[in-house]
């Protein structure tokens, strides 16, 4: 199923890995350990979303899970991590912009890319948390709207949820790739 018919706005493409994006070409592709200074360095402009140690989770996460990059003319403009759980299901477990590009549409770019090839591979359903809207922190009000225009449901709050610190309520939201039953 493709981003399309999910219900999300279809973002144009070109040739596989590529997205047109205001007559701008971005390239999607693998995370490679090369890439993980301009990772870094996306976690640390966005310091009202990332507290300092996860830079060093991120790194974790990239050597054991699938990664991706959005890149424009050969920067590394935003990157994605999602884990694998079968039977059929996967959870987002970081995606970011860097700041400056925010607000260009390529998060969606991004996420509908990881989205597809997760589809590909057989997951079904795709998981993602972020901070609940109960914490009453502005910064993450765009992270939520983000993941609902998308088309993810939040079907649950944690708090606290284990490895979250107290007071740091989960929202957790769920997207159906194909159907399930």
């Amino acid at each position: 199923m493709s981003a399309r018919s999910l219900g999300r706005p279809a973002v144009p493409r070109t040739r596989a890995g590529q997205v047109r994006n205001n007559a701008v070409m971005h390239v999607i592709r693998r995370l490679t350990d090369a890439d993980m200074p301009a990772v870094t360095a996306i976690v640390r402009g966005l310091p009202d979303h990332f507290t300092s140690d996860v830079p060093g989770l991120i790194e974790r996460d990239a050597a054991d899970h699938d990664g991706w990059v959005l890149t424009d003319s050969g920067t590394v403009a935003g990157f994605a991590i999602a884990s694998r759980r079968p039977p059929g299901a996967a959870e987002i477990l970081w995606i970011a912009v860097d700041p400056s590009r925010r607000g260009q549409r390529l998060g969606t770019a991004l996420l509908d890319r990881v989205l597809d090839e997760l589809a590909a591979a057989g997951a079904s359903v795709v998981e993602a948390k972020t901070l609940d809207a109960s914490a009453e922190y502005p910064p993450y009000e765009a992270t939520r709207a983000f993941w609902e225009h998308q088309g993810f449901v939040h079907i649950d709050t944690i708090d606290p949820l284990p490895g979250w610190a107290p007071g740091n309520p989960a929202a957790i939201y769920v997207a159906a790739l194909r159907p399930t039953r």
